[in-house]
């Protein structure tokens, strides 16, 4: 028998600068930092924090860690859902009235998404829930917006 995992423990993205990251999650993604969960080290300094994101059943970590922060600019580690493009379109509304700067609308292969980036340019992207029946995702890239500089490779 194959040992099984039973979900995701939680979520970790690096920062260069741990307060600006914070504040960040905090003004883009409405994140409620968990302050009995800090991390310190052996001296006190506070080297991580975990936070809350509504919706989201996992908790966050935000690690101090400039290297990885720098390594991982540019790329998207995870993808949240949103119920649809209306959520979506919600979504860019509060991105818009908060100053956070993100991606128009884009289509992709199994819905529309809209990509952001952290302080220390690591790309978050909100997509669209993916349809009930897999077999109706069109995987035409001509159908989708690939070539948008914000989708990297």
């Amino acid at each position: 028998m194959s040992p099984t995992l039973t979900g995701v423990h939680h979520l970790k993205f690096p920062a260069a600068d741990l307060a600006a990251t914070l504040a960040w999650f905090r003004t883009a993604l409405g994140a409620e930092r968990l302050p009995d969960f800090d991390h310190r080290d052996h001296d006190g300094v506070l080297f991580g924090v975990i936070v809350r994101l509504p919706g989201l059943d996992v908790p966050v970590e935000l690690r101090q860690w400039p290297e990885a922060a720098e390594a991982t600019a540019g790329y998207d580690p995870v993808t949240f859902a949103v119920a649809d493009r209306a959520a979506l379109d919600v979504w860019v509304r509060h991105f818009d009235a908060a100053g956070v700067t993100h991606s128009p609308v884009l289509a992709g292969f199994a819905g529309h998404l809209v990509e952001l980036r952290t302080p220390d340019g690591l790309a978050i992207r909100l997509y669209t829930r993916l349809p009930d029946d897999p077999a109706s995702i069109d995987m035409d890239p001509a159908h989708t917006d690939l070539g948008s500089t914000w989708l990297g490779k």
